[in-house]
């Protein structure tokens, strides 16, 4: 055991170095507590000679002593009296009050330095790959064969970043067109005339007509006719300036391929014959709702007077079907059925009543049409029956045979209006009804 002295500190040479290093710490302690007294006694002199002087002391319960207790000024005794930081240095605190900043220098070392000062924030679309490509145009133009809408292709293709792979878009259009039908077709070079120009350039529609001329041997595989359907989109093409005059001349005596050789023959026979007209409008027989009205009425009237003189039923279904126009069926309907009224002898009735029935067995023709058909001519029968004295007679005739194989229903076979035949006779004979 150690023994301590008044003046000073003996230590005892028997302990280990852990109670010797515990013994030293304790020291230090009491000299640290020792120096704490001596300076709390010299704040109290010091405010002593204050109040000595005349100055009143502080209570230490008033509002003055509680906010110099929660001073943030050092109570070390070191430094000068000052704020920490200069009253800059709080939580939340963006500096000092009323402290201006400068305006930042830009560096030219920045990766966003932009030599004009103004730097401009734009959204990055990334570009997109040949199988991201595919998965993105596909739907595009599958969508615009429904709608028709070039414009809304526009905004969408803008929104993409198609980079190099763009004239990609004008291959693949028409390829797939090249699996619809006529009117996909017509569509599909409407919609290659309205974006080049302004999403497509010329080039880029040169490239891809160029592409396909070379993937010709794959596209007979799906499409016998494909030559001949390209020769035309690029006659078309060029007819509307999406591609120069000079890309037929890039392939004379160039091409060795007899599919590609045939695409381009077709092209130039068609801007050879079509010299004077500056649009090929009619190159794909505009199919569809497309045409007008009064060119859908000519041409059922021309399939049924060639059906009346050749009998041919197969070519009269085919006619109606490309003319693409399922929901004007009904005209056909009304026209064979005033056809019918028009014409002398039974030859013509039997005739329609065996083309409407194979219409009807095929489901060429739907009921509503079928059905809208004749209600047509059940309301315009007074107005005909003018032209046609006999109408009423043979209009029942014909509904009923219609009935028979078949083709309407009974109730419509019911409304068919019907004139009375009764007729009066003199007045000398009492107002008997002739039978």
């Amino acid at each position: 055991v150690g023994s301590v002295s008044g003046a000073g500190l003996e230590v005892n040479g028997n302990w280990t170095p852990q109670e010797k290093a515990l013994h030293e710490a304790r020291l230090k302690a009491k000299a640290k507590r020792r120096l704490r007294k001596s300076s709390s006694r010299d704040s109290t002199r010091e405010s002593l000679s204050d109040s000595v002087s005349g100055e009143p002391s502080t209570d230490p319960h008033s509002p003055k002593a509680k906010a110099a207790v929660n001073d943030r000024k050092s109570r070390t005794g070191k430094g000068r009296g000052l704020p920490k930081k200069g009253g800059a240095g709080g939580k939340g605190v963006w500096g000092a009050a009323g402290m201006v900043y400068e305006v930042e220098e830009l560096d030219a070392d920045d990766p966003n330095y932009d030599e004009s000062g103004d730097t401009v924030y734009a959204t990055v679309v990334p570009e997109l790959d040949e199988r991201e490509l595919e998965k993105t145009i596909h739907p595009i133009v599958q969508e615009y064969f429904e709608h028709g809408d070039t414009k809304e292709v526009q905004m969408l293709l803008k929104e993409l970043n198609l980079g190099h792979h763009k004239f990609e878009f004008s291959s693949r259009a028409v390829s797939l067109s090249l699996e619809g039908k006529a009117s996909h077709r017509e569509l599909t070079s409407r919609l290659l005339s309205d974006l080049s120009g302004k999403v497509l350039s010329e080039s880029d529609m040169s490239r891809a007509f160029d592409k396909m001329l070379k993937e010709l041997p794959d596209l007979i595989l799906d499409t016998p006719e494909a030559p001949q359907m390209l020769g035309q989109f690029i006659a078309r093409a060029i007819a509307d300036h999406a591609i120069p005059m000079s890309f037929l001349d890039c392939y004379k005596g160039k091409v060795d391929c007899d599919h590609a050789r045939a695409a381009l023959d077709r092209a130039s026979v068609l801007l050879s014959m079509k010299r004077e007209i500056m649009r090929l409008d009619n190159v794909w027989g505009v199919g569809g709702g497309q045409r007008p009205v009064k060119h859908l009425i000519k041409e059922m009237n021309l399939l049924l007077k060639e059906y009346l003189v050749s009998g041919e039923l197969s070519e009269a279904e085919h006619c109606l079907r490309d003319l693409e126009v399922p929901h004007f069926h009904h005209e056909l309907v009304y026209e064979a059925v005033v056809m019918v009224l028009e014409s002398t002898g039974d030859t013509a009735l039997q005739m329609m009543v065996k083309l409407l029935k194979v219409f009807w067995q095929t489901g060429l023709i739907t009921l509503d049409q079928m059905n809208r058909g004749f209600q047509r001519v059940y309301d315009e029968l007074p107005e005909i029956s003018l032209d046609v004295p006999h109408a009423h007679s043979i209009m029942e005739t014909f509904v009923d045979l219609c009935f028979q194989e078949q083709v309407i229903t009974k109730q419509l076979r019911d409304s068919c209006p019907t004139r009375g035949r009764k007729r009066f006779v003199s007045e000398g004979d009492g107002g008997l009804v002739k039978s």
